[in-house]
C-alpha cells in the first residue's frame, strides 16, 4: 500500500469534524470529509496485524458461499482493538450525538484484501435502521475504493437531487463518510469488485445501539 500525504504522522489523530453535507432525496443525507484521520497509515497497519479477522460464510439461495471480505464486530460493551478507534468514536460523538440523539456505541470492521473483495447493494436495516432515521459513520483506511450510493429500488425512485444517478465516493487514507437521516431505509450502498489491481482497505463503521 502506498500511503497518502494525508497519512503522514506518528500517531493517528482525528481532526475537527467539518464535513461537507450532501442532501439526498427522501430525507437522506451524506457528510464527507477528506483526510479527517491524520496518520491513518499507522492505524491501518496495526489493525491489519492485530485484529482477529474472521472469514464468514452466508446462505445464498440454495448454497453457502464465502463472504467476500474479512470482518470483525465490536459490540457496545467490547473494548475496541486500538485506542485510536476510541478517539475517533469520541470525536464523532462530540459532533453528532446531539443531532443523532444518542452516541455511536458499536464498531464493525471490514477488511477488503484486494479488488476481488466487495459488499453488495444493501442498507443497514437489521434492527432499528429498518424503521427509524439513524447514522452510520465510516472511517476508511488504506487504499481508496469506491463506495456507491443509489436510491433503494434503483433509478426509478430517484428524485430531483440526483436524477436517480448512482453517486460515487472514493474513500481511503483517513476519509470520513457519514450516512444519516433516512439513508439506510431509502438508499443502498455498495463497494463493488474491481478488475484493476487494488491494495487492501479497512472500513470502520461506527453505529448507535441496535443498528446493523
Amino acid at each position: 500500500m502506498q500511503a497518502s500525504l494525508l497519512d503522514l504522522g506518528d500517531e493517528p489523530t482525528p481532526g475537527t469534524v467539518r464535513p461537507e453535507r450532501v442532501r439526498l432525496d427522501h430525507g437522506a443525507w451524506v457528510d464527507v470529509q477528506r483526510g479527517w484521520l491524520a496518520g491513518s497509515a499507522a492505524l491501518f497497519t496495526r489493525l491489519l496485524e492485530q485484529v482477529p479477522w474472521r472469514a464468514e460464510r452466508r446462505q445464498m439461495y440454495d448454497r453457502t458461499v464465502d463472504v467476500p471480505r474479512l470482518q470483525r464486530f465490536y459490540g457496545e460493551d467490547a473494548e475496541l482493538p486500538d485506542p485510536a478507534l476510541a478517539a475517533c468514536r469520541d470525536t464523532l460523538n462530540g459532533y453528532y450525538e446531539a443531532q443523532l440523539g444518542e452516541p455511536f456505541r458499536t464498531a464493525g470492521l471490514c477488511l477488503y484484501r484486494d479488488g476481488r473483495d466487495s459488499v453488495a447493494w444493501h442498507g443497514d436495516t437489521v434492527g432499528r435502521g429498518r424503521t427509524e432515521d439513524t447514522m452510520v459513520a465510516i472511517v476508511s483506511l488504506g487504499t481508496a475504493r469506491p463506495l456507491l450510493l443509489r436510491p433503494r429500488g434503483g433509478a426509478a425512485n430517484g428524485g430531483a437531487a440526483n436524477g436517480g444517478a448512482i453517486l460515487r465516493y472514493s474513500l481511503g487514507h483517513g476519509d470520513l463518510l457519514v450516512m444519516g437521516g433516512s439513508c439506510q431505509r431509502t438508499w443502498e450502498h455498495a463497494v463493488p469488485k474491481s478488475a484493476r489491481p487494488a491494495g487492501p482497505r479497512i472500513s470502520v463503521q461506527f453505529r448507535p445501539r441496535g443498528v446493523r
